[in-house]
């Protein structure tokens, strides 16, 4: 044995009591019986649907608490964990001690259920994740939410037929306390606040901050360069608010930054190419920003960027070959812009390609092969001016594909056969082309079950 494997083994051995000791432990965690009779209490004053449910309709005394669905536990059996969402729960939580004797909870997650009225959770000290989104509440914000200063995560986003403030407290009589947050989710949640203030808010309260996601939150006005100091941001999903007109430059000063989101934000200019170039980017989104403009640029030094939005902008030029420098790339959407020139071959040499949506653009020339790009299951090329003919090449290999769409444009030749032989797919657009040649109907069913 050599001296480099006798070390190895020497430190294998040195960890594998460790190993089994902790194996050990975590079975035979067992939740205190205080805290198994709080949880059936909290289940019996909970209206839920028994049909739906996951988690609730399995819990019973019976069983250790700590091995039921939505329930961990610390070494000493006392619930740490409590995940309720998607319980079809209706009405609210009955303020007892069936509830906040679970004093030393630490993750709460109520979302996706119809709550109605408040839930007093400020006496929850030990909170460091907390998830109430889309669960149902409305009206104003619980000013005690304030008082969780050890919570990390912090999501109150609603669902579009609630309507819930931020008034008062306003956005920052909310966070000040919070200052150890890294995650805050307020989408759809009405702040009404222009961008030097929420921005500022946002900075000064909460240096720490990794998420940040304010999807129609009625913000309006410029983004402020006070956002800046989030060194660690790494998601900003900025949804559905008026940012227009906003310096779209501060965005590549965020180094960690891996999303960016600014969808239908009213943006106008043009769009920093410097952005393509930042090396954390994997998602970006700035469709159904009409007015904005946005060039692909020649030369790309990041291959991160899997996901990029740019649908129903102002946005032109061709694109470039080195697009395929995106190595990792899955979704391109440039429907509804007005790029122009080839498609280029290399856009479909990214292997994780998954969805390609060019249409509504003014792209020319024949359509390249998608063959290396196994996993397509999306190619929208439809309404552009391409020419030329397909053959068998052009969808080798493509036994995910589920949707094609050629329509409106000048395409030629016959239509091969292979096309119709791919298992996966669910809807086929020819039509407004010049094809040639008739096509036996009965060998592509699948025509007849497509919505155009």
């Amino acid at each position: 044995m050599s001296q480099t494997q006798y070390h190895f083994f020497f430190f294998i051995s040195m960890l594998l009591p460790f190993f089994i000791v902790s194996s050990y432990v975590h079975s035979q965690i067992q939740c205190l019986e205080d805290q198994k009779t709080l949880l059936l209490q909290l289940k019996n004053t909970l209206v839920f649907n028994s049909s739906y449910s996951t988690k609730l309709v399995k819990w019973n005394k019976t069983r250790d608490c700590c091995s039921w669905d939505g329930i961990e536990c610390d070494s000493a059996g006392h619930v740490i964990t409590l995940n309720l969402e998607y319980e079809t729960i209706l009405g609210g939580i009955d303020n007892s001690s069936s509830f906040f004797g679970l004093r030393y909870l630490e993750k709460l997650n109520l979302a996706f259920n119809k709550f109605d009225g408040e839930i007093q959770i400020y006496n929850l000290t030990h909170l460091t994740h907390l998830n109430l989104s889309h669960a149902g509440f409305g009206g104003q914000v619980q000013i005690e939410l304030s008082r969780l200063r050890s919570l990390v995560s912090l999501d109150l986003s609603a669902t579009f037929m609630t309507v819930l403030k931020l008034e008062h407290p306003n956005l920052k009589m909310l966070v000040q306390n919070l200052t150890g947050l890294r995650e805050l989710k307020l989408d759809r949640v009405d702040i009404l606040a222009q961008g030097s203030d929420w921005c500022l808010v946002i900075s000064s309260s909460l240096p720490n901050l990794r998420i940040l996601s304010l999807i129609d939150c009625n913000l309006s006005g410029p983004l402020d360069p006070s956002l800046l100091p989030l060194y660690y941001l790494s998601v900003l999903r900025l949804d559905w608010n008026n940012l227009s007109p906003s310096v779209l430059a501060l965005f590549a000063n965020f180094s960690s930054l891996t999303t960016l989101s600014l969808c239908h934000c009213s943006l106008q200019g043009t769009f920093p190419a410097m952005i393509f170039q930042m090396p954390t980017l994997q998602y970006l989104d700035l469709s159904l920003n009409e007015l904005l403009s946005v060039t692909v640029p020649q030369f790309f030094q990041s291959r991160s960027l899997r996901i990029m939005f740019l649908s129903s902008t102002n946005s032109s030029g061709s694109l470039p070959n080195s697009i395929s420098n995106f190595s990792m790339l899955s979704t391109i959407d440039l429907s509804g812009c007005k790029f122009s020139g080839s498609i280029p071959s290399t856009l479909f040499n990214p292997t994780e390609l998954t969805y390609v949506y060019l249409s509504g653009n003014f792209f020319t020339g024949s359509i390249p092969p998608f063959h290396l790009s196994k996993k397509l299951t999306h190619i929208h090329l439809g309404n552009n001016r391409l020419t030329g003919s397909l053959s068998s090449t052009h969808f080798k290999g493509l036994l995910n594909l589920e949707y094609i769409d050629l329509g409106y444009n000048m395409l030629g030749g016959s239509i091969p056969e292979s096309l119709f032989g791919l298992s996966s797919l669910q809807c086929l657009h020819l039509s407004k082309n010049q094809f040639r040649g008739a096509v036996n109907e009965f060998s592509i069913p699948i025509l007849l079950a497509c919505i155009p």
